[in-house]
């Protein structure tokens, strides 16, 4: 008879876990969340033997069964039967070997719950070399579950688990043997609660006495608790203390016993030599801040070819569809509302799956901890702390993945803080917007013969999003009301060489993600600006292809420019152009005419569209090699009825700065709603940058014109 078990995967943070998990289920992962949290659900399938399989359930690092962040009590709740989805029939405890005390703590509470249990020793490898030797049956016999070890990021240690998972759930298992006697600590109010809850170990039932108010029971269930309490004077804080001590007493007896350590005036490891270069408090910036600049620079460099490639075989797939599909509004649908759409979505897909396999391969290095540790104090001025940085520094490449990075910020309001800081980092859709503004008002002239100044107003568009990200934050924390604690407990692991797998497992993981949530909130948007864009009233509309119809009997000769026109009024006539009509007196303060207005309704989908509207609006050819010179010509020839240039150099620096801060990109709403769970957060996002890009184009323009 085949049977499915649940395996919970648990451990301290660093401790190889993730590894394992990756290990024993391949590809076989599911990525979710767990409810009323945005910690990450990571389920898998693996295969034990014939008759039995196991869905392991990778649960947040922790350091003890007392926790203080929401990822910890993600865990707590599982390991305590607390959560509704998840009961596990066993735990694989996954312990550093290289830190075997400070792993043990944890290890001792889990055996005493009484679930069956089986240790996992990992870095073994790592321990030997610093010296350190461990007596395995020894240490299985004190603790009176089983020790297997395993080295995961050399795939080694598989087919021993798997042996004794089997044998575990065959013989029923359940650690007859306690750590500590917690009986002690507590008797009456641990009687009672058992009364009460039958069949729970004495641990357990300390644990409910701890934090049943955290726990959902019924209110009967809960008051009796609370009674048992208040009737013996239990003291949760004392009774915690007394335990750990106690844990700890018993732990020091074991590692006598078990444990040869190394002497501690040895030499030090290379992972604490390197330490004092990239952690020094002026070089450590500098080897930084290069770092940052590579991982930004790569993403730019490794993902553009795949995106052009992307572009690419969607604009050869549209043209396709043109030629061979009818002039009919469903072709019309299909071409510039789907295909458009899916474009949208698989062209982020590059820069994801680049972005996220270059911070896994820093995090298995060992120096994203050092990057944490490195910007905390800055970022604590602000109301961020240090895990807020490598969102924001990604936010350069695309503000998509970056806010999904922020799912490693444990404090709910610093991880929304930066979720809605983050989108004001300039990202690579808004350099086509910044490149062809610049160079219509910006002289191309060079300073120091290398310093040109059209650079430097580019990289200062980008100093001024990163400058206002800080100063938002400053200003929102004390708004956002969550009284939640911050702890910023990182450990710093050692330096490893990176998992190229573990790479790869992560950046399907995310780009399958991304298409299937995100994308679909952004497909639904395509299709509504597409509605916009092309119909409206039928009048108009049915006026304007008249005359053009017209117009192209009578001029055969000039077909082509007429039918770009017809485009372009077409576009004016729409609900969207009017739409842009009829926000023109809105924008007018800020330097902007109608067809601006357009634009900044179409570049919703995508700052990038801007480029696009623009190429539209003023009938500009389709070859991708003129259409820029042409455009930026048409651009800077543009006169408004008056006679008055549009692009003049206060209209021009008015609209780079609204770029600059608005929420031009409905892929970063679409993320944030996904994030926050919540339209609260997106549409205040929206509301916010919306409303510093008007109030500071406007000041920008009424100051330059």
């Amino acid at each position: 008879m085949k049977q499915n078990i649940n395996i919970a995967l648990v451990g301290n943070p660093n401790s190889g876990k993730s590894s394992l998990f990756n290990l024993l289920t391949g590809l076989n992962q599911k990525v979710g969340n767990f409810p009323g949290v945005t910690v990450d659900k990571k389920t898998g399938a693996c295969r034990i033997n014939e008759n039995l399989s196991a869905t392991i359930i990778d649960l947040p690092g922790t350091y003890s069964l007392y926790p203080k962040r929401g990822d910890e009590w993600v865990a707590y709740k599982v390991l305590l039967h607390q959560d509704k989805d998840i009961k596990p029939d066993m735990v694989l405890l996954v312990a550093d070997a290289s830190n075997l005390k400070r792993n043990l703590l944890f290890c001792s509470q889990i055996i005493d719950l009484k679930i069956p249990v089986i240790v996992v020793l990992t870095m073994t490898d790592l321990a030997q070399k610093k010296g350190t030797e461990i007596d395995i049956s020894g240490l299985e016999r004190e603790l009176g579950v089983p020790v297997i070890t395993s080295n995961p990021r050399k795939n080694k240690g598989v087919v021993p688990i798997k042996k004794m998972i089997e044998q575990t759930i065959a013989a029923n298992l359940s650690n007859p043997r306690s750590f500590i006697n917690t009986f002690e600590l507590a008797q009456k109010p641990i009687e009672k609660v058992k009364q009460l809850i039958p069949d729970i170990s004495d641990y357990k039932a300390l644990h409910f006495l701890i934090n049943h108010e955290h726990f959902d029971l019924p209110a009967s269930l809960q008051n009796s608790i609370e009674t048992a309490e208040v009737e013996n004077n239990f003291n949760p804080t004392k009774t915690q203390a007394e335990e750990i001590m106690q844990r700890y007493g018993r732990i020091k007896q074991i590692m006598q016993l078990t444990v040869v350590e190394a002497d501690p005036l040895k030499k030090a490891l290379f992972t604490e030599r390197l330490d004092k270069l990239l952690l020094h408090r002026k070089w450590g910036y500098l080897i930084l801040l290069a770092v940052l600049f590579l991982l930004f620079q790569s993403v730019f460099w490794i993902a553009q070819y795949p995106m052009d490639g992307i572009e690419w075989g969607f604009g050869k797939m549209s043209g396709f569809f043109s030629n061979l599909l009818p002039e009919t509004w469903w072709a019309d649908l299909f071409i510039n509302g789907v295909l458009a759409g899916l474009s949208g979505i698989l062209v982020f897909i590059p820069q994801i799956m680049i972005l996220f396999g270059l911070i896994t391969l820093l995090e298995d290095t060992g120096y994203m901890a050092r990057i944490s540790f490195l910007t905390d104090k800055l970022m604590r001025k602000v109301g961020l702390n240090g895990k807020s940085v490598m969102p924001m520094i990604s936010g350069f490449a695309c503000a998509v993945p970056a806010i999904m990075t922020a799912r490693n910020i444990e404090n709910r309001k610093e991880r929304l803080l930066t979720i809605m800081v983050t989108p004001l980092m300039s990202c690579s859709a808004r350099l086509p917007v910044y490149t062809i503004l610049i160079s219509l008002i910006i002289p191309s002239k060079l300073y120091l013969g290398f310093l040109s100044l059209q650079g430097l107003v580019m990289m200062g568009l980008y100093l001024l999003g990163t400058l206002m990200a800080l100063i938002v934050s400053y200003v929102m924390k004390l708004f956002i009301n969550i009284k939640e604690k911050s702890f910023f407990i990182l450990e710093l692991p050692v330096y490893r060489s990176p998992r190229w797998t573990n790479a790869l497992t992560t950046m399907i993981e995310k780009a399958r993600i991304f298409v299937f949530d995100a994308g679909k909130v952004i497909m639904i948007i395509s299709l509504l600006l597409w509605g916009l864009s092309t119909f409206g009233p039928p009048q108009k509309m049915a006026a304007v292809k008249s005359r053009y119809e017209q117009l192209a009997k009578d001029n055969p000769t000039r077909a082509v420019e007429l039918n770009k026109q017809k485009k372009s009024e077409l576009l004016q006539n729409s609900f969207a152009g009017i739409l842009g009509k009829t926000i023109e007196p809105v924008i007018r303060p800020l330097g902007f005419d109608w067809k601006i207005g357009i634009a900044l309704i179409t570049s919703f989908a995508a700052r990038e569209v801007f480029v696009g509207t623009m190429a539209t609006l003023y009938s500009v050819g389709e070859d991708a090699d003129d259409n820029s010179s042409t455009l930026r010509q048409k651009m800077a020839a543009a006169v408004r009825p008056d006679g008055t240039k549009v692009y003049t150099f206060a209209a021009g620096l008015s609209l780079l700065i609204f770029y600059v801060f608005a929420m031009q990109c409905m892929s970063t709403l679409a993320v944030v709603k996904r994030e926050t769970r919540s339209w609260k957060w997106p549409i205040i996002q929206l509301l916010y940058m919306t409303g510093l890009a008007y109030v500071l184009s406007w000041a920008v323009y009424a100051v330059f014109k």
